[in-house]
């Protein structure tokens, strides 16, 4: 009979390996902006919610904080990388007043991760206490990470589209949810379970509204590309009527000029 640390670990594994893709899921969005030169409307806020989570729980896998949570500190390490490069992108290629904002919540962010790992360090003395304290705010910042994309929700029920809302991403959460949800509930962890188990239903909603509004995106998206279609025909067409009415003033001056 398998014991419970090892479905435990299996478990874990395989969160990390679907936590990996839901860290790698925006990646058809950023080439997209990089092709593009602008992050058009695409928010910012997914990536600013997911970097401070994945810090806050690599300090919750630390072992002075939370023992034997290996797992825990690989996959939210990844993360953090991967957030990183994407806030660089965004930055990058955002208009000036965007990129101050973002600027100024990555700053935010950091100042307080650091004021939480040092308080904690210093005035916290057993692994249970500092698990409590650090575990309740990775909670709060882990629901704060799946709930980030309600902003884009209320977009996608504005326009009735869901071009800005990757598939792939609410996906990603929905599973990565469930999966460690498990993962707590094996060896109960409250913070992992309770979060997690918030975060499953977050995404499930985001993939009912995207099935939900999936045709309607491919109108809207095929009325769009008709109207960019028609706009180059008339703008060849103007251009072609300057041309004809160039040659005919010039015309007559030359058969004057000959007479």
């Amino acid at each position: 009979m398998v014991s419970a640390d090892a479905a435990r670990t299996a478990v874990g594994v395989l969160g990390n390996a679907i936590a990996l893709f839901l860290f790698l899921s925006p990646m058809p969005t950023f080439i997209r902006i990089w092709k593009k030169g602008s992050v058009e409307q695409y928010s910012p806020v997914p990536y600013l919610a997911t970097l401070i989570n994945c810090i806050v729980w690599v300090l919750y896998g630390l072992p002075m904080v939370h023992p034997h949570s290996t797992l825990v500190v690989t996959i939210n390490g990844a993360g953090t990388l991967i957030e990183v490069v994407y806030i660089l992108l965004f930055l990058l290629y955002s208009d000036r007043q965007k990129r101050l904002r973002v600027a100024a919540v990555v700053l935010i962010e950091l100042v307080f991760i650091s004021a939480l790992a040092a308080l904690v360090l210093t005035l916290v003395h057993t692994h249970e206490r500092r698990s409590m304290v650090v575990g309740i705010v990775c909670m709060v910042f882990n629901i704060m990470m799946y709930a980030s994309p309600l902003s884009v929700m209320k977009l996608v029920i504005t326009t009735k589209s869901v071009e800005y809302m990757p598939f792939f991403l609410s996906l990603a959460s929905f599973a990565n949810g469930l999966c460690w949800t498990a993962y707590a509930l094996i060896r109960f962890d409250l913070f992992i379970a309770a979060s997690n188990g918030l975060g499953s239903l977050f995404g499930l909603a985001q993939l009912i509204l995207y099935a939900t509004y999936y045709k309607s995106t491919k109108r809207h998206m095929a009325a769009r590309k008709l109207r960019e279609m028609s706009l180059s025909e008339v703008v060849v067409d103007n251009g072609g009527d300057e041309d004809s009415k160039k040659t005919n003033c010039t015309a007559p001056q030359t058969e004057i000029r000959r007479a």
